[in-house]
């Protein structure tokens, strides 16, 4: 498809002809795409962007070409996407964990935030501390660098702490009143839960017992030496079979896909006088892997699950191609005035690679947060409407 504009300069009338997927250049500026389609070009699982003011967006994420560490791609309008290459080494001068321990160390979920003019990555890792050889052994670490395409070193030569259980997926709230706050996940490894669920899954002879993810928040001290005060429990999976929540939070136990159901990836951010969580459920391995989000009037909760979640899952019942919808952060468009949801997931043609997807969400007057995915047909790129 192809569009005729006609500018008038007031000395000469231009006729351009530009196709559907150019935008006029500004001066000065390159050309770029009026459109984008997802899946985009990147390998990423639990992706994250960070926008830089006066410079790019960064993504990092769990995978890409990183080996014992992150990788890193920096794009200037979300579309289009340069690799940055490894910006983080296990085996830097701080490093703690175990790049020989089970899932090659687990370095997952990398998250990168700006703060007093350094850079600092929450993630998480097996730890090299293992006295009873725990196979899932995860804790959080926090790297810091001078630039946000590194490279970042670690800030302790250990996690930045130790709760008695495994813990992944950090996401950090830096509050409008200066205070700073972890969210983590407890991992379901050796955490049995009993529930409507779990008992009718017993009944049904598919599994003994259904380990639970939880969902945390803590007090980070504002130096990132350790955490101020114990964690609160903030999200679970629901207990009663009834529960509104529990039909799309417990497809990977009533799927008969495993016997775990798992509340992670949580990301917050404040609007308004609200709190809002978004947190995925289900095996990020498989289909069902999905989005919803809770809100709260404090950091630390209570949090109260949405009426309309899931805002975020597989397409396929509606002939699509998408699943495994999840793990997801948000950024903005370049002109700012559009939300974005940041999440990986996998189509027909992907198979068992994740890879990003970029799709808008909001805020209703209401306070119900909407995104408008998974989509894969071209699409205005963002920032362009």
């Amino acid at each position: 498809m192809k569009q005729t504009i006609k500018i008038s300069t007031g000395i000469l009338l231009l006729t351009l002809t530009l196709h559907s997927t150019a935008l006029l250049a500004q001066p000065g500026q390159p050309a770029t795409e009026r459109t984008y389609q997802n899946p985009l070009p990147v390998a990423f699982g639990d992706p994250y962007v960070l926008q830089v003011k006066g410079d790019k967006y960064y993504m990092y994420g769990t995978g890409g070409n990183a080996r014992n560490g992150f990788a890193a791609c920096s794009s200037t309008d979300l579309v289009h996407w340069k690799d940055e290459g490894q910006v983080y080494h296990a085996g830097n001068k701080r490093g703690w964990s175990d790049s020989t321990a089970a899932w090659d160390g687990a370095y997952w979920a990398p998250e990168v935030y700006e703060y007093k003019g350094k850079f600092y990555m929450f993630y998480s890792a097996q730890w090299k501390e293992n006295p009873n050889k725990e196979l899932e052994n995860f804790r959080i670490g926090v790297a810091v660098a001078d630039r946000p395409a590194g490279p970042f070193t670690d800030l302790h030569n250990r996690p930045l702490f130790d709760p008695g259980y495994p813990v992944i997926d950090a996401n950090v709230l830096f509050d409008e009143n200066g205070r700073i706050y972890l969210y983590y996940s407890r991992c379901c490894y050796k955490h049995p839960v009993e529930s409507e669920v779990a008992a009718w899954a017993r009944q049904k002879g598919w599994f003994d017992t259904i380990e639970e993810s939880w969902v945390y928040g803590v007090e980070l001290k504002p130096d990132f030496s350790g955490v101020k005060g114990e964690p609160v429990l903030l999200l679970r999976p629901p207990v009663k079979m009834n529960d509104k929540q529990a039909g799309w939070e417990s497809r990977s136990v009533t799927s008969r896909e495993v016997n775990r159901r798992w509340t992670e990836g949580s990301f917050a951010f404040r609007k308004g006088d609200t709190y809002y969580m978004m947190y995925s459920a289900n095996y990020f391995g498989g289909r069902n892997y999905a989005v919803g989000y809770a809100t709260s009037k404090s950091p630390l909760g209570p949090f109260t699950k949405a009426a309309n979640n899931p805002v975020l899952q597989k397409n396929t019942e509606q002939g699509g191609v998408v699943t495994g919808t999840g793990h997801n952060s948000i950024t903005y468009s370049p002109d700012g005035k559009e939300m974005l949801c940041v999440y990986h997931a996998r189509t027909s043609a992907t198979g068992e690679k994740r890879v990003v997807f970029i799709d808008r969400m909001k805020i209703l007057e209401n306070g119900t947060l909407v995104v408008e995915g998974p989509t894969t047909s071209p699409q205005v790129a963002p920032g362009a409407r």
